[in-house]
């Protein structure tokens, strides 16, 4: 199979370049080529990055940079989020063995996949989170759970590589239609916020990021395909059209 469908390695606000090139070489150890970085903190090309990345340079050269992590997603079908800490939201929870799974499931289904990393001090923003389909989080001491970018490519990438064998042949099937784009999906989250922003559901601005928050997760968690996502829009807009009608129905003559 083509490394098109190997999982795409995400670097979010990459902080310094030593560790992307210390990411790039722990990358090509597993056997995985594709990086692409959102908004690096000290510019691209960066020399410090291929300097560290100690012969893994085809990674570093080839690494596409990216303005937003939602434009970095676009073209992807299925995203994990890698974080640490406990989130305030409802989010599958994944160890790196049942994720390196679930990646060679959809590569085996023809599925484009990735994985985000957040910067190296903070690690992902809440905002990114509910762009994924699922959280890994990787379990080691709980007392001392901090780990360095590198390492983590390394430990999620190294259980992807040695599930190589074991996922031959395990297909998933989801009735002949694709899985939605990660932009497919955003342009829905966008129409459906501008739909419920109008329709005065937003009762507060303080409400509102959570809010949204917890609608992406829920769409996410339904992992829908590109025929359901046409059917929401559909739905937004005869929601939408009721309404209008319905006002226009109550307006005082």
């Amino acid at each position: 199979m083509s490394d098109q469908f190997d999982p795409v390695i995400i670097l979010v606000e990459p902080q310094l370049g030593e560790n992307i090139g210390a990411a790039a070489r722990a990358m090509l150890n597993c056997g995985l080529k594709r990086m692409r970085i959102v908004r690096p903190r000290d510019g691209w090309p960066n020399a410090r990055a291929l300097a560290a990345a100690s012969g893994a340079d085809a990674v570093i050269e080839a690494a596409e940079i990216f303005e937003s992590t939602s434009a970095a997603i676009a073209d992807l079908n299925y995203v994990l989020a890698t974080t640490a800490r406990q989130r305030d939201m409802v989010k599958t929870i994944l160890t790196p063995e049942v994720a390196a799974e679930e990646l060679h499931a959809r590569a085996s289904a023809l599925q484009r996949t990735g994985i985000l990393f957040g910067p190296e001090r903070t690690g992902l923003m809440n905002d990114d989170i509910p762009l994924a389909d699922a959280v890994v989080t990787i379990p080691v001491n709980p007392a001392f759970s901090s780990l360095n970018l590198a390492q983590g490519v390394l430990l999620i990438g190294y259980c992807w590589w040695r599930m190589q064998v074991q996922s031959e042949g395990r297909h998933l099937e989801i009735g002949g239609n694709r899985p939605a784009t990660k932009q497919e999906m955003v342009n829905l989250f966008v129409r459906l916020e501008e739909a419920l922003e109008e329709g005065g559901f937003y009762t507060t601005d303080q409400q509102r990021p959570t809010m949204v928050r917890n609608m992406r997760n829920l769409l996410q968690r339904a992992e829908m395909t590109e025929q359901e996502v046409r059917t929401f829009h559909g739905v937004i807009v005869a929601l939408n059209g009721t309404s209008g009608s319905a006002k226009e129905k109550r307006r005082p003559r």
